[in-house]
């Protein structure tokens, strides 16, 4: 695997003149202003007979202005200056007509574009000549690399609780302090590159320069990344190159008018379950775009760093479909690995890491395939996280399945310490996927229905609300704590966010209702959910505190079945949880050499029953238990 990817850099290096000018692409392909007011357009369309650009600038002529041809399938135009100015005013509508080898005449948006707009009354986006008089400047550095990264995943369309697309603007001014003060140093930004329908939460992609328009403008979204800068807080780009829309009128599909150009012809280019369109990694100029394309959202608005989705279906030709994964080797190296696309991961990790150290790259992938998290340089994959996907799917089932007297504490130790070593995991006890309709949070699954009448204070606490505050905050802490190197929380399940997420769509009358994200429910005095949102927020700013996400993994130093108690040790803290659906214990032997309670789930604000006194202080004594020479009785 390294072989192939030095190969791949040696002959960018012969033929380009180094990684750092091939990724430069994005400034000369597609629709560029020059200093002297011209404009200068440059495309790759192998299979196209000829390549012409039309717009508001010509009255639609679709012959007036065609590109010459050169070599490797790509064209360019240059347009001069008119009396000193651009002869595309910012603002206009354009098209690159291409006459394909049948003759036919096809209006597409440029690959490269980097604003696209769809009316109202129209069902297909439009592409729009970004370049205004006076681009947004960011005035605050990127935050340096954190050491723990505590990630917000998030979507700006549905961060309010109106029922709307919300905007960049909203999410700058209502959001981002909301995130910072619930002790977050990161969020993950979902749903940015412009994709046609809003109800595939932005895993179809359209357009990969573009920023989406439904929330704003591409200078919106730079002041909002600006904005979080100023606070400290690391932004990441959900990006997805693992496929692509299958969309031809406003997508990459077809461009040329052949069946391949982006991606493979014939079943090899097309995802059976996704209904998209695949990548062809081997090709120069897919490499070229998906390279520059990373480039450019780092340079341009400055993200520090990326989550790159489906890497599963990238890895496999089988794409992970039907296939499951026990941890054999012989499960990730053989001819049904894609070397091909593994080999675009190393050399996208190998050029972040090259011209911007700084940024972060976390990998989706459901596989574990080894060393996908080590450098490039040891054959690794090259990613600095991966998702720990065992995690959610592990509390769903014991949620769903067992009875809580039979909850298997060796089971849950397991799944959560269950890495490689040396490759740093991103721990999460749910994110986006449970939220969407279909599926169940934890807080649904632990309160169902009662979270629709029985969440007010001035209602008496019953037991499925008692157990399912107790348990949402217990599981998420023993998730944080012991589950990785990082930890992640998708927005609104902090405070057990009590319905589902539903985009609007044919099926549900178009409805808004469920594509929001009530925050005010935090806000009222008389809701049980400010408990759970309070115990949230104070378990980042312990992390913060004393980084055990950048800490050695933890000692575990009990694990008992009958008690149903779980201890661990980790960045000098000791953390014991009581898993125990009836039965508390007094005088609990515990290893430890000093004791002072830092954070109680049982705490009266958030929504425990005060049963300890934090002002005690326990000290050890030379009295071994688990293979430690001390421990107290807490």
């Amino acid at each position: 695997r390294y072989s192939l990817f030095y190969n791949h850099l040696k002959n960018i290096e012969e033929s380009e003149g180094g990684l750092d000018n091939f990724t430069k692409s994005y400034k000369t392909f597609g629709v560029n202003q020059l200093a002297d007011g011209g404009i200068y357009c440059k495309e790759w369309a192998p299979g196209a007979e000829a390549v012409f650009l039309a717009g508001d600038f010509n009255g639609w002529n679709p012959s007036s202005h065609p590109y010459k041809k050169l070599e490797y399938g790509k064209w360019e135009l240059f347009i001069p200056p008119e009396d000193g100015r651009s002869p595309v005013p910012h603002g206009s509508k354009l098209k690159v007509v291409i006459r394909a080898q049948n003759g036919a005449l096809l209006y597409r948006i440029s690959p490269w574009a980097r604003y696209v707009v769809r009316d109202e009354d129209k069902v297909n986006y439009d592409w729009v000549h970004w370049n205004p008089p006076q681009s947004y400047i960011h005035k605050n550095p990127s935050p340096k690399r954190l050491k723990s990264l505590r990630i917000y995943e998030s979507h700006v369309g549905i961060a309010s609780p109106e029922g709307k697309v919300a905007s960049y603007k909203n999410f700058t001014y209502n959001v981002l302090p909301r995130i910072k003060d619930l002790g977050y140093n990161c969020v993950q930004l979902m749903a940015i590159m412009e994709h046609a329908y809003y109800a595939s939460f932005g895993y179809q992609v359209t357009s990969f320069f573009a920023a989406s328009s439904r929330y704003g403008t591409p200078d919106d979204l730079k002041e909002m990344i600006d904005v979080a800068h100023s606070m400290g807080i690391t932004v990441l780009l959900d990006v997805v190159h693992s496929h692509a829309s299958k969309n031809s009128e406003d997508g990459l599909n077809q461009f040329d008018g052949t069946d391949s150009c982006f991606f493979h012809s014939g079943y090899r280019g097309n995802h059976q379950l996704w209904d998209s369109r695949l990548f062809d990694y081997a090709n120069w100029e897919v490499l070229r775009f998906l390279l520059s394309n990373l480039r450019m959202w780092i340079e341009d608005y400055r993200f520090d760093g990326f989550r790159f989705d489906g890497v599963t279906s990238m890895l496999y030709h089988h794409h992970g479909i039907g296939t499951g994964f026990s941890g054999d080797y012989n499960e990730y190296f053989g001819l049904h690995v894609d070397e091909d696309a593994l080999c675009y991961l190393m050399l996208a990790n190998h050029m972040i890491n090259t011209l911007h150290p700084e940024c972060i790259t976390i990998a989706e992938d459901v596989s574990g395939m080894p060393a996908l998290c080590r450098p490039v340089a040891e054959g690794g994959g090259g990613f600095d996280y991966r998702l720990a996907m065992a995690i959610p799917d592990k509390w769903i089932q014991i949620i769903k399945e067992l009875k809580d007297e039979d909850w298997n504490m060796g089971n849950i130790v397991h799944t959560l310490t269950n890495r490689r070593c040396e490759e740093k995991y991103i721990a999460y006890a749910e994110s986006h996927d449970q939220a969407l309709v279909g599926d169940k949070t934890l807080a649904f699954r632990l309160m169902d229905a009662e979270m629709y009448t029985n969440m007010s204070v001035l209602m008496p606490l019953t037991p499925v609300i008692d157990r399912g505050i107790q348990l949402h905050k217990m599981i998420r802490l023993i998730t944080h704590a012991l589950g990785g190197e990082s930890y992640l929380n998708f927005m609104g399940n902090e405070f057990g966010h009590p319905e589902w997420l539903d985009f609007p769509r044919i099926g549900n009358n178009e409805s808004y209702h469920y594509a929001r994200r009530q925050f005010n429910l935090t806000e009222d005095d008389l809701l049980r959910y400010k408990f759970l949102n309070a115990f949230d927020r104070d378990m980042n700013k312990l992390e913060e505190r004393f980084g055990w996400l950048a800490s050695p993994q933890a000692y575990v130093s009990e694990k008992h079945e009958s008690n149903k108690v779980i201890a661990f040790e980790r960045a000098g803290l000791i953390f014991i949880f009581n898993f125990h659906p009836y039965q508390s214990y007094v005088d609990y032997r515990v290893v430890a050499f000093k004791y002072k309670i830092l954070l109680d789930s049982d705490a009266g604000e958030y929504g425990g029953h005060q049963r300890l006194d934090h002002n005690t202080e326990y000290f050890s004594e030379e009295y071994p238990h688990n293979y430690r020479p001390h421990s107290i009785m807490v």
